[in-house]
């Protein structure tokens, strides 16, 4: 039994119940394990016990918790750069077979709660950013199956949305302002530039909407997939999705042109273009020409499109 004293395991066994609070100091005492951090393999007995703080994983993009699959999911450990299965992750997809239990606690410090045990089912990836709001980085989840409690409703805010979505491409209203970084980054403060595709998007829909289009966003769920991705906008009469970007630069022209090409795996729109708040140089508009999509832009008291037969009212 790897690392663990099989003659001392057999004089502690594990007396906690689903539901039971205890102090994480006398926990550790008693059971063995890191008194730090999210994974502990105990070298005392025969668990490996994990612990989540679902309240502040959320502001951070870590969605530990029940999900609609019936699966307890919890987020891994490596604060910075891609996860890797090592060391503490390690411990929990084996711990079947070095002969351990997978304890789940949650709360982080002081008293925690334990959930119940769990058996290792499966493992995904997903993006979260590193810690202290760092970049994007892959991040290993894992599924872990309940043994002694039933499981329960999805309480995380994406564990609500994953129940609700029962297709793939979902409508929802123009005003929710809910984009990619709210389910991967949703602790970071908008970027001045993000602020401007918001106002952008919401005026030109506002414009749209005078001629009397009809206009929405889709919020997609690929299949396999655990955060959803979300159009800027959709123009149902048009058959246009578009993408809005705050400034007229290569590096957002390139952005955008590959969103949209990634939505439209999806929607399936006839039309695509990018929204910008200025008239892009010549060879950006032959860029998205050359991808197959249009680019619009504010001109006086209405839009001008590089495609003349797009917007034929606008």
């Amino acid at each position: 039994m790897s690392e663990v004293d099989s003659a001392e395991t057999e004089a502690i066994e594990w007396d906690l119940e689903p539901g039971a609070v205890i102090e994480r100091k006398q926990l550790h005492v008693k059971y063995g394990g890191r008194t730090q951090g999210g994974i502990g393999p105990s070298a005392k007995t025969p668990n490996v016990m994990i612990f989540t703080d679902p309240i502040a994983g959320e502001k951070h993009g870590y969605y530990d918790g029940w999900m609609p699959d019936g699966f307890f999911h919890y987020s891994g450990e490596g604060q910075y750069g891609d996860q890797r299965m090592l060391s503490g992750n390690a411990s929990i997809r084996n711990h079947e077979a070095e002969g351990r239990a997978l304890r789940v606690f949650e709360g982080a410090r002081g008293k925690v709660r334990y959930v119940g045990q769990f058996a290792f089912e499966d493992w995904y990836e997903a993006d979260a950013p590193e810690t202290g709001d760092g970049p994007l980085r892959k991040v290993i989840v894992f599924k872990l199956r309940p043994l002694d409690t039933p499981a329960k409703h999805p309480g995380t805010k994406l564990g609500r949305l994953l129940a609700d979505q029962r297709e793939t491409v979902t409508e929802i209203d123009i005003e929710r302002l809910e984009t990619e970084k709210t389910f991967v980054d949703p602790n970071r403060e908008p970027y001045e530039a993000e602020r401007r595709e918001s106002k952008l998007v919401l005026d030109f829909s506002a414009y749209l909407r005078t001629k009397g289009y009809r206009v929405n966003r889709q919020r997609i769920l690929p299949e396999g997939e655990t955060r959803p991705l979300l159009t800027d906008l959709y123009v149902p009469d048009l058959d246009l999705l578009i993408e809005a970007k705050g400034s007229v630069t290569r590096e957002n022209m390139r952005m955008a042109l590959g969103q949209l090409i990634d939505y439209n795996r999806f929607v399936r729109a006839k039309y695509r273009a990018v929204l910008v708040p200025s008239k892009p140089r010549p060879d950006l508009i032959e860029l998205a020409d050359s991808a197959g999509q249009a680019i619009i832009w504010p001109q006086g008291n209405g839009y001008k499109c590089s495609d003349a037969d797009l917007l034929p009212h606008a």
